[in-house]
């Protein structure tokens, strides 16, 4: 079972070195990552996702691909690519994996215009390593999927972490 945490910090540049650190510790090992989006509150208000992994672009090349192997049987390769990379890129687009984007908007609406949150889906972390590392940032947790015992945890080992 995957865990949802959301920090909150005040600018996208902080935002996004958060996602890198997070990067970072999943190739070594220390943190095993279902999804993860920096969401930004632009100085208009609108909300900006910035996924990891793009969908539609996966799935317009797959769709080439599986429609320009179809168009062989009937020689119209080039065809039969364009018709699969448009229908791919369709429902590509669509698919919508990892942390529920309308949700994140939801979140995303309760930050101040300029700031920014991180969503990490966590399938497993080191926690001894990944809080300190992700806790110098001096995020402020705005969501977790944890009991409130363990949130309550979290907080403390955060502020433990935190310079003075």
């Amino acid at each position: 079972m995957s865990n949802l945490f959301a920090l909150a910090y005040p600018d996208l540049a902080t935002a996004q070195q958060v996602r890198d650190e997070a990067l970072a510790l999943q190739k070594q090992q220390l943190l095993d990552l279902e999804d993860i989006v920096v969401v930004e509150r632009r100085q208009d208000g609108r909300i900006k996702l910035h996924q990891a992994t793009s969908t539609t672009g996966f799935a317009a090349a797959s769709g080439a691909l599986w429609g320009g192997v179809i168009g062989l049987l009937f020689f119209m390769p080039f065809l039969g690519a364009a018709v699969g990379g448009v229908t791919g890129a369709a429902v590509g687009s669509a698919t919508d994996i990892g942390v529920d984007d309308a949700f994140m908007r939801q979140v995303g609406d309760h930050l101040q215009p300029g700031a920014a949150a991180v969503f990490l889906l966590v399938r497993k972390a080191t926690a001894d390593k990944v809080v300190p590392a992700l806790g110098r940032f001096d995020g402020r947790i705005i969501q977790t999927s944890l009991s409130t015992e363990a949130e309550e945890h979290l907080k403390e080992m955060l502020k433990a972490k935190q310079p003075a």
